[in-house]
């Protein structure tokens, strides 16, 4: 058996940036125009008015204040509302491809590692651009890449339920290095129109180099342990898919994009993740007081406060516990690779930290890492 270590990380950011400030004018200008379009129904009662929304509230709600995105044209124009990314000829990369191997290439040299002795790359996403052919396999042409590639979706816990799979193929022998890339484009699953969950999205790519320790360069976080676990829900759904065409389901419709039942997701979801870190921390005989930082999945501010309370038995000081949706929004798998990659560079050998991300499923997975210098 072999001891995995994550040897690198990168980060792909859009160059395009959506304030709140930005967001609210469009999504209160949609508002208008839906209203005056359907003045005749709401004085009849018939329908209720569209609300609109304010900067205040989605900071309040969320901690949100800004979310990069690949397109902000099509999303600040009232009468679009989604991004608009031009449709690309086969031959062309693919828009998820063409992100992940940016922060892919990123990772690698942060490694020291050639693309080419690279034995798996995963694919670890909520939305895929396409069925098939497989992303994955599409990076792994891009980069020069050897052995095999496939994607997997496990919502918004896809990065920690990849670096698991990383690992264990690490540790069993099956291969030497491994990549698990996260690009996120969750622009285009976002309905834009609806004030509950307008302002919760952003894109962005993540990659991370899994490989042996005996492999690796000075300067690596060891993965002492990885836990993932699952549990049906509904409350986080897109009904989106291949199926569509066949139940005549093809008209505009509200559950082909995200959807969720906030409340009780926070009611719900907050416990499952608590437990499921104290569990594994247990297990692994790790006390809080010896994790230096917690790394956790970025949806939400209030939910990352009231996991840091739990695990740490104390309010985490903003270093313990970085949060990075203020500037970058939820983005999906890749929130909490991206709270590591830019809250890790202080670690000292032989300190801690956990990874987590949760999600639709749901979905929590975890990774309790050792930095070795």
């Amino acid at each position: 058996m072999h001891q995995p270590a994550i040897t690198g990380s990168g980060v792909f950011t859009p160059e395009q940036v959506i304030t709140n400030n930005e967001l609210v004018e469009a999504y209160n200008a949609y508002v208008d125009l839906q209203n005056t379009k359907n003045a005749d129904a709401i004085a009849a009662g018939d329908i209720e008015p569209m609300a609109p929304s304010s900067a205040d509230f989605i900071v309040a709600a969320s901690g949100i204040e800004n979310r990069y995105v690949l397109n902000k044209s099509g999303i600040l124009d009232p009468k679009v509302m989604h991004p608009l990314l031009p449709a690309r000829p086969d031959d062309a990369p693919s828009y998820m491809a063409e992100i992940g191997v940016d922060a892919a290439q990123k990772a690698l040299s942060m490694a020291g590692v050639d693309a080419s002795e690279i034995d798996c790359i995963l694919c670890a996403a909520s939305n895929h651009e396409r069925a098939y052919p497989a992303i994955a396999v599409e990076m792994q042409d891009l980069l020069g890449a050897a052995g095999f590639a496939y994607d997997m979706n496990v919502a918004c816990s896809s990065a920690t339920f990849g670096l698991q799979t990383a690992c264990d193929m690490v540790r069993t022998g099956s291969v030497r290095k491994a990549m698990v890339i996260c690009p996120e484009i969750c622009s285009a699953h976002l309905e834009w129109r609806d004030r509950d969950c307008h302002f919760i999205f952003g894109d962005v790519a993540t990659a991370l180099v899994i490989e042996r320790d005996d492999d690796a360069k000075a300067g690596k976080f060891i993965v002492r342990s990885t836990r993932c676990a699952t549990q049906f829900s509904n409350n986080i759904r897109n009904n989106n898919g291949f199926l569509r065409r066949t139940h005549a389901q093809m008209e505009d419709r509200r559950d082909m994009q995200f959807m969720q039942n906030g409340r009780k997701v926070f009611k719900e979801v907050l416990p499952l993740v608590s437990r499921h870190i104290a569990n594994h921390m247990k297990e692994e005989g790790i006390s809080a007081d010896a994790l230096k930082r917690l790394w956790l999945h970025q949806a939400n501010k209030s939910m990352n406060d009231y996991i840091g309370r739990k695990v740490l038995g104390r309010v985490p000081e903003p270093h313990e516990q970085p949060n990075i949706l203020q500037d970058y929004a939820n983005t999906s798998s890749a929130g909490s690779v991206i709270a590591f990659a830019q809250n890790s560079r202080d670690f000292e050998n032989g300190d801690s930290g956990l990874i987590c991300s949760f999600g639709a499923g749901y979905s929590v997975g975890s990774a309790i890492l050792e930095y070795q210098s």
